[in-house]
Formats: structure tokens, sequence, C-alpha cells
């Protein structure tokens, strides 16, 4: 079985590209993004370079039994109609291009970003409305790929469709590019030490999930080999809240939590914002005040997917790649450095793609 990977050298796709590598069923995987690694990490691996949006991509996808949509640009949050033509119109082209390839299945990394609004005391299924929140330029591209794969769909009934929904997806190789991505070149890697940070704000409506990428890898591996098909929510447990008296983050970093309202945790966001001081968007930030929390009973069915690390794993994981600034073989998961916060700031927060 031949599978080709879009966005294979970012966070969800190393770990898919790992996945993938260790199954007999496949015969050769091809990892496909803009600035392959210099040196690759898995000798049985082809790398190719395309851009998804302006790449021609027949070749590149010629005799894939199965295509994997994983590329995603994040930034530059300063230009949203540069991530527009990458990740909505980047994506039709994808789509288009594995149907002419004659591909059998498709998997896509959707998000919990897709999700309208929803609730935080209970969990929601796959059939949650997937319309996003409209002031966040992720949230609003997230949701309409999913309205250009319900059409893809229709068009291509023999073509298995797979969208697979996580929630906050962590590494350890990935922690210093979800530092530039997220929080900007001003914030310390030391401060994920535990005993450093004495408080961690307490705001109401900030409950999310997350799952490690590696367990992320696992699902589209099963997505893709396998006969499953729609929708599949992938995190795990336990919610990452931080309430009083089981705050997992601040358990991990020795903290407290603190109570912040709302209204003054965006005020602070959308300062930074204004100040060029950091990425996150102010709607981004309010996208996620306002993310449902997902039932997972569909994957662990449909894929006998069951997570190997815990929301604690993930975090420590993350927390630990934070402060020793770690990075994996690619450009995009790239070691902090001082020369790339120098860069970060030279080319503008935010504006960097």
């Amino acid at each position: 079985m031949r599978v080709v990977v879009t966005g294979a050298t970012g966070n969800i796709g190393t770990a898919t590209i790992r996945a993938l590598s260790t199954d007999r069923r496949v015969d050769s995987v091809v990892g496909v993004a803009r600035r392959p690694p210099d040196q690759p990490g898995l000798p049985d691996v082809e790398w190719v370079r395309a851009d998804v949006a302006t790449g021609h991509l027949d070749p590149v996808f010629a005799g894939a039994d199965v295509v994997v949509h994983l590329a995603w640009l994040f930034q530059p949050t300063r230009d949203p109609l540069t991530t527009w033509n990458a990740n909505v119109l980047g994506s039709r082209r994808v789509f288009e291009a594995a149907a002419r390839a004659g591909a059998r299945a498709l998997v896509y990394s959707s998000s919990v970003g897709a999700y309208s609004p929803g609730p935080k005391d209970r969990t929601v299924d796959e059939t949650w409305p997937t319309d996003g929140w409209p002031e966040a330029a992720y949230t609003r591209e997230k949701a309409y790929v999913e309205r250009l794969l319900d059409a893809f769909e229709l068009s291509h009934p023999d073509v298995r469709v797979v969208r697979l929904r996580p929630g906050f997806v962590f590494q350890k190789q990935a922690a210093s590019q979800q530092r530039r991505l997220f929080a900007g070149p001003l914030i310390p890697g030391w401060l994920a030490r535990p005993g450093v940070v004495p408080v961690i704000p307490d705001i109401p409506g900030l409950r999310v999930q997350v799952v490690h990428a590696d367990d992320v890898g696992d699902a589209v591996r099963r997505a893709a080999l396998d006969e499953a098909s729609g929708p599949f929510n992938l995190a795990a447990d336990p919610p990452v809240d931080p309430p009083v008296e089981a705050g997992l983050i601040a358990e991990i970093l020795g903290a407290r939590t603190l109570p912040v309202p709302a209204r003054a945790a965006r005020l602070a966001v959308g300062a930074a914002w204004a100040a060029h001081l950091a990425p996150a968007t102010p709607g981004l930030f309010e996208a996620v005040l306002h993310l449902p929390s997902m039932d997972t009973g569909r994957a662990r069915a449909g894929l006998g997917w069951v997570p190997r690390s815990s929301a604690r794993d993930a975090l420590e994981a993350f927390l630990s790649g934070l402060r020793e600034g770690a990075g994996g073989p690619s450009e995009p998961l790239a070691a902090d450095s001082l020369k790339g916060r120098l860069r970060e700031l030279a080319t503008g927060v935010g504006r960097r793609p």
C-alpha cells in the first residue's frame, strides 16, 4: 500500500510518518512538505518538496492508495488571506488531486476547533455542528474545509473519507514550534520549570482536551489502513481545566491556581496582540473559551483507538520540551535558539509564514 502524507514535517505529520513506517501493510510512505528534512530520520520514507497551495500535485499523488492531508499554515496570523489560500484553497487542491490520482481513501486532520461553541459540563459526539468560531481564522478555516469535504463526499462516493478531530496535540519535539506559533519570542522556556511560576490563572470557561502526537499518529494509521469512515474525535483523559482543587498544569508545575476573570484575560491577550508581542489572536483565545468537550467513544469503537498517553503525559512532554528548547528533525520543528528568536522579532511577531 502506498500512502502519501502532506504536512509530513509538522507536529502531527512526524508522528504519522513514524506510525505508518512501522506497519507492515504499508509498502511506501511519501512525505510531502514545503521544506523536506535535510537528514530524514526514517530511511524508508520518500520525501517530495511541494506546496499544496501552489504546487503541481498530480505527480506527487500518482499511485497513492491513501492520501493523508495534514498540511496547515498557522502563521502569518496577521495575514489571514495567506492562511486562507494555503489552508482552504490548498485543501481543495489536495482533495481534487487525490480523486484524480484514484486514491481509495482520504484522511484529513480536522480539529476540535471546527466545532461550533458547545457545553463544557458534558461531552458532544461527532454530530455536533462544525461551524467553528467566526472571529478566528483558524476555526473559520477548519469549519470551511469541513464543508469542502461534505461536497467532496457527495461527488466522490467511491472514496472513503475519514475526518479526525483531535484536541490540542502535544509532543516534546514540537514544543519549540508551538511556542513560536502561539506564545511568541518573548516567553522564556525556563518558565516551564516546576517551582518557577507561582500561580496558574483559573479562567472561567477555559476547559480544553489534549492528546499526545503519537496517539494521533496511531489514529491516522488506523484510519488510513482500516475500513473506517466518517469523523472521529481524539482526546486523552482527563480534560485539562484549572479548578483550585485539581489543576493538571498547576500540579505539574508545583503552582497554585488564581481565579482570573475571562474579561481580564481577554484584555491581556488583546493588548499583547495589539502591541505585536504575541502571535496568537484575541479571536483564537475567544474560540478556545467556547470549545465543546468531545466524546471519544466513536474512535475507540470504530478505530479500536485507545490513547497510550494520558493528558498529563502529553502535557509533561510539552512542558519538558519547552524548558529544554527541544526540537525535531525538520525545519518546522526546529529547536529553540537565540538566533531563531531574533529572527522571529525581525520578521514581525505573527507575520512569519
